[in-house]
């Protein structure tokens, strides 16, 4: 009974039992491939027959799915037939091309039921691609693990409603990137369930044209050279310049992983070699065709010869016998029949030939032509993907590469047996000196950012736009224009025109606008300050955090994935949920109590694998701790990376920082949750963190915006409502800052990995903090009690709270859709950024306020008055120290309104008030505040001492000015607060008195 089960079982399912992963934790939101197959038995058939019809058929598929990782998930058996729906990339099981895979598969299975099975009138086959429900569904006591989806259900009507044939969707079509005569257009049809299926597609696969018209697929662009491979470019000028003046036989083989852009450099050097004034010949292979015998022989032979502009069997006939005569005997053309689809009569003597006679006069005339073709006349081969010649051509052309003069480019990628062989051979002292072997390394920023502008035709980009294209990217060409594609897809970019002597609004987008473009990234050095350019710009309303990973990317990462086994890719799912650096104490907060006991061997085995990297542990044994010194500080991380030793017991770590080596590993696993499990680890992982939602000790530990916990009561129900002093251990606080401080650094420099080399580069062009900063000393410091300790420039720990607790906590809460609380800490972080002096950030995270705050107000007011006024409050002190004078007033007289304390705009008014703000009344708030329980104290406390910092900047502003209506305002301002100020003394004497 066991072994049934087992043996009805999914593998995915199987692999996962094994590693003891909990039940709860199968389902995934997972892209897969599925393909559906419809068996239409004759009439009248018996069970019998039904079952061998059946047996048969899926023993067939298992074998032709099983090499790509694919199974059959489900049977099932309706009165005028049965399906089979199989799928592929399944948990564990994800396989790069897994479209082209799912293709060839369905062609295969149409070819092999159509003509094997007995009692099959029709065969309809479909493929769909696209995200899932992967997991265990139905009852506790029969659970089956199956995909349900939208992409499903489109496979099931798609074989309904184009019989006799292999159909895919669009998303199939596109994700293959196979050339277009792989495929037909079908008519289309309605169907049950679908309003717009979008384009089906028929996959034809083979054709002729297939054959003979494999060029280069990628066109070189037009409208400048290829950026940031100038040491590739200039190897192939040298090794060319060598052949030419020697005449020896030379390969130039570029190795580089999926997406290094080795298809863009193979087209930059074939049009180089073109320019140069020599024949190129170049040809691109599939990965379909290292399952096609003497496929890649014949492509280069055909394309060598011209073969791909013959349309018509007999032209090709003619083409041959002119370019091959002298070369094969008339006798063995008929050959070339099966390889060059010709037609030439069959000569006696090959007729004679039996088995491995046959064989060997076909591999002698074949080695023959192709001698003929590449020795033949100068010329440069270029051969884009050379891991995919199939084991047949192989066999020929190796022996003749050795004996012929030739110049070769190819590019490779690692894990092929083909790569594996050149690599060995440059390695090799008897073959090193005619085979040059290059690894194509990740682009440097400068290239990325030159790169895009290209691509976007404009001047130069934002500095939010270079950074998350560079860290996202990590300098591979292809993830870069993926992502960028996925922007411009998204409506998520502004192209605009900078004009530098043009004053901009003075408003609030204004100001938004104009920070972003402050300090631009210029693509070439050669344009001119003075001249108007277009610059790109994220949309000020769009946070490209948030971006949805685009599907090609997602399929990449998780290939890589599932290559780790199911427990370790759990553990990895959790850490994608609190983000890219992560402390071990949260991460063992939110993982099930079944798994925190194995949770240091599992990291220890990722960081071997690189996946992750420890930061630092925050806890020393005793035994080698200097006394003398406190935790580690920034200074101390930014030296490197420490890897556990071997030989360290993992017992002994007491928490630590680690943080993802590939941050598209991470947005891929993180997808992965089913959206109930995912916000309950976000509303897990807020638990946490607001138990550190403080200022550092130093600061006074308390709130950025004073007393902000006690007036808005929703914030208290994740625990925040407890005093800095009972909020937890202080191995958990070190933790915290040290992966503020890496988080910050990846802010600021970009990923740990490019570091070095990007390090110059980004200090130079991302300096739009600094220009902010130098622009805010222009005018007078304004002193307050949250810089007394530190004028103006914080040491202490909060900068490093800011980034790992506050703005996390603002990301989990919209995460679980509670906008309240996503408001409070936006809010938090702003006050917290101004705390530290980073008046920039402040600006992008009030915008990030803004735009969740316009996007609720048609909706039931869940932001408190306080919070309101609070927004406008820190909008005036950004709008200050960004020498928005005029902005700032308006948004302090705002918040002001809201606070219960107007402040006039009038000469008039500010006589009246002035009158007002000197009567007595320190007696009625002292006995009102002895009076309220200190729950209310506190809350209106926060009230006051905002007032306060709103009427303190006011007075500042209007001293600038140096007129009398302006020292009006500013002696009325300084009363107002003095008032304010008593009556904040009042409040905190009765609290202390109560406490």
């Amino acid at each position: 009974m066991r072994t049934t089960c087992l043996a009805s079982t999914s593998e995915a399912a199987l692999r996962k039992l094994d590693d003891r992963v909990p039940l709860d934790l199968f389902s995934e939101l997972r892209p897969v491939t599925s393909l559906f197959v419809q068996l239409q038995l004759t009439a009248g058939i018996n069970t019998v027959a039904t079952h061998t019809v059946v047996h048969d058929a899926s023993r067939m598929m298992l074998e032709i799915l099983c090499p790509h990782k694919g199974e059959i998930n489900k049977i099932v058996l309706f009165d005028k037939g049965c399906a089979f729906l199989c799928v592929f990339g399944l948990g564990g099981e994800k396989l790069p091309y897994e479209s082209i895979h799912a293709l060839q598969s369905a062609i295969q299975i149409f070819n092999s039921c159509s003509t094997m099975l007995m009692k099959t009138e029709a065969v309809s086959v479909a493929v769909t691609s696209g995200t899932v429900f992967c997991g265990v569904t139905g009852h506790p006591l029969r659970h089956e693990y199956t995909v349900i989806g939208q992409k499903v259900n489109l496979a099931a009507r798609m074989m309904v409603h184009y019989p006799g044939l292999v159909s895919c969707d669009a998303a199939t079509y596109a994700s293959s990137r196979l050339p277009p005569y792989y495929f037909k257009e079908l008519p289309e049809r309605k169907m049950k369930g679908l309003s717009h299926p979008g384009t089906v597609y028929q996959y034809v696969g083979i054709t002729e044209k297939s054959i003979f018209g494999m060029g280069l697929a990628k066109k070189r662009s037009e409208y400048a050279p290829l950026l940031g491979r100038e040491k590739e470019i200039d190897l192939f000028g040298s090794c060319l310049k060598a052949y030419e003046d020697l005449g020896q036989r030379h390969i130039l083989a570029f190795e580089g992983t999926m997406g290094s852009g080795k298809s863009h450099l193979l087209t930059e050097l074939a049009y180089l070699g073109q320019a140069a004034g020599h024949r190129v010949v170049a040809m691109e292979l599939l990965e379909v065709n290292v399952r096609q015998s003497f496929c890649a022989i014949r492509t280069l032979m055909a394309r060598a010869l011209g073969l791909q502009d013959c349309e018509q069997c007999g032209a090709r006939q003619r083409t041959l016998q002119t370019a091959l005569r002298g070369t094969i005997e008339e006798s063995s053309f008929c050959l070339l029949n099966d390889i060059f689809l010709v037609e030439f009569p069959v000569s006696d003597k090959v007729r004679e030939m039996r088995g491995i006679e046959r064989k060997k006069e076909l591999h002698s005339t074949w080695a023959k032509v192709l001698e003929k073709t590449i020795g033949g006349e100068f010329g440069i081969f270029v051969i884009d993907n050379a891991h995919f010649i199939d084991p047949a051509s192989w066999s020929i052309m190796s022996p003749v590469l050795r004996n012929v003069s030739y110049f070769m480019v190819m590019s490779l990628a690692p894990g092929y047996a083909r790569t594996e062989g050149f690599c060995k051979a440059a390695a090799d002292n008897t073959t090193s000196q005619k085979i040059t072997y290059l690894h194509l390394d990740e682009l440097k920023p400068s290239a990325v950012v030159q790169t895009v502008c290209q691509n976007l035709r404009v001047d130069s980009i934002s500095r939010d736009l270079a950074r998350f294209l560079i860290q996202r990217s990590s300098g591979i060409p292809y993830y870069c224009k993926e992502l960028l594609g996925c922007l411009l897809c998204n409506d998520m970019l502004l192209l605009r025109t900078r004009r530098r002597a043009e004053k901009a609004e003075d408003n609030w987008e204004s100001l938004i606008t104009s920070a972003v473009e402050a300090s631009p990234l210029a693509a070439t050095s050669s344009s001119s300050a003075g001249n108007d350019g277009r610059v790109c710009i994220i949309r000020p309303d769009v946070n490209p955090e948030n971006t949805v990973l685009p599907t090609t990317l997602k399929e990449i990462a998780l290939a890589q994935l599932d290559r780790i086994k199911p427990l370790k890719q759990t553990l990895l799912k959790f850490a994608a949920v609190i983000g890219p650096v992560f402390t071990t104490q949260l991460l063992s907060h939110i993982l099930p109590d079944g798994m925190r006991h194995k949770m240091n061997c599992l990291l220890d085995m990722l960081v071997s694998d690189n996946i992750l990297k420890w930061l630092k542990t925050t806890e020393v044994p005793e035994d080698v701790r200097d006394p003398t010194k406190g935790p580690g500080t920034s200074r101390q991380a930014e030296r490197g990376v420490e890897r556990p030793s071997p030989s360290k017991k993992t017992t002994e770590r007491q928490s630590g920082v680690l943080v993802f080596c590939v941050p598209l590993l991470r947005e891929a696993a993180y997808e992965l949750w089913p959206e109930r499990q995912r916000v309950a680890l976000h509303r897990k992982c807020a638990a946490f963190l607001e138990r550190h939602a403080h200022k550092c000790k130093s600061c006074g530990q308390g709130d950025f915006v004073a007393f902000h916990r006690f007036t808005v009561t929703s914030t208290r129900k994740g625990g925040s409502s407890q005093g800095p002093a009972e909020q937890g251990d202080p191995h958990s606080w070190e933790a915290l800052v040290l992966a503020g401080e890496q988080l910050k650094r990846d802010r600021t420099h970009g990923p740990e990995g490019a570091l070095q080399q990007q390090q110059a580069f980004l200090e130079e062009d991302f300096g739009v903090a600094g220009w902010f900063l130098a622009k805010s000393e222009q005018t007078a410091e304004l002193p307050s009690k949250t810089n007394r300790k530190h004028s103006g420039t914080c040491s202490c720990e909060c900068k490093a709270i800011v980034e790992s607790v506050l703005v996390p906590l603002a990301r989990h809460y919209v995460a679980m859709g509670d906008a309240a609380r996503a408001f409070y800490y936006l809010l938090e972080s702003a006050a917290a950024y101004l705390h530290v002096s980073n008046s920039y950030v402040a600006l992008m995270k009030l915008n990030e306020a803004e735009v969740l705050r316009n996007s609720l107000e048609k909706k039931a007011n869940v932001i408190t008055r306080f919070e309101e006024a609070t927004f406008f409050s820190l909008k005036g002190e950004v709008c200050w120290r960004m020498g928005h004078v005029k902005l700032a007033k308006k948004t302090l007289r705002e918040a002001l309104s809201l606070l219960g304390r107007q402040f006039p705009r009038t000469s008039t008014g500010a006589f009246v008030k002035s009158r007002v703000e000197k009567l007595p009344c320190a007696t009625h708030v002292g006995r009102r505040a002895s009076s309220l329980p200190q729950e209310a104290r506190r809350k209106r406390l926060a009230w006051l001492l905002r007032q306060s910092r709103c009427l303190s900047l006011l007075e500042h502003l209007f001293s600038l000015e140096g007129t009398s209506s302006g020292q009006t305002f500013c002696l009325l301002a300084a009363r107002m607060k003095a008032n304010t100020d008593r009556a904040v003394d009042s409040y905190q004497a009765a609290d202390s008195c109560h406490r």
